[in-house]
């Protein structure tokens, strides 16, 4: 599976924020080294009123999608409706971001089918 750089990742998320301003929640690409020193990332997420860390993470093998993975927690999280109502629409926004950059793979696996030089991008 052809990884994406840092770069196209950052473009990805840049485009996903100016198309979905609403929310709280800070999206960021963390740096991630790949197999042979490959500059690829990692795509975080943090929730307001929550500590835990969610990561999104590219597939692996053809056919595959985006996964979210929830960083365990040690200690309760207590929340009142208005807290939870946020969490909601965060949750909403991590949905379609997800959605975005498996539509973005997509397009990136098909334009790589036409032109195979593009595995590095």
């Amino acid at each position: 599976m052809p990884f994406r750089t840092i770069e196209t990742l950052e473009s990805w998320v840049a485009e996903f924020e100016q198309q979905n301003s609403a929310g709280a929640s800070h999206i960021r690409v963390i740096p991630q080294d790949g197999d042979g020193g490959a500059d690829t990332g990692l795509v975080g997420m943090r929730l307001p009123n929550s500590p835990t860390e969610i990561y999104i993470e590219p597939p692996t093998q053809p056919g595959e999608e985006w996964t979210v993975t929830f960083e365990p927690r040690e200690d309760y999280v207590r929340l009142g409706a208005v807290a939870v109502q946020t969490i909601a629409v965060e949750m909403t926004k991590l949905a379609r971001l997800c959605a975005f950059l498996q539509q973005k793979s997509d397009e990136f696996m098909r334009d790589l089918q036409s032109d195979p030089q593009l595995s590095t991008r």
